[in-house]
């Protein structure tokens, strides 16, 4: 079973966070286990479990965490030159809700 990281910590409060950016939808921290030197982790209030399970209910939410990862996507770029967004589906996904990545795999 994948745990709910981001539902059960983060938007509990149990696990404090270095708030980027929010809105009353969506909310967008630096990774609390950072891979990478620039690493932002962008997630729905609402719990949708992945990319692939968005539904029409979810469309408000969604296009507001759409907003809110292209905003701090657009700041790590003008900031770093460059950034890359991803979220995982599947075996790949750790943490069963819906996230992105915002990411510089190494700054100059």
């Amino acid at each position: 079973m994948k745990s709910n990281f981001y539902s059960d910590e983060v938007l509990s409060g149990r696990t404090p966070v270095d708030v980027v950016a929010s809105t009353p939808r969506s909310l967008a921290f630096r990774h609390t286990r950072p891979s990478y030197p620039v690493h932002i982790v962008v997630i729905p209030r609402k719990h949708i479990r992945s990319l692939t399970s968005v539904t029409d209910d979810d469309a408000e939410d969604f296009q507001d965490l759409m907003d809110l990862v292209r905003a701090v996507a657009r700041d790590v770029e003008r900031d770093h030159g460059r950034c890359k967004v991803t979220t995982n589906l599947g075996s790949y996904q750790d943490s069963d809700h819906l996230h992105w990545h915002v990411y510089v795999t190494q700054t100059t």
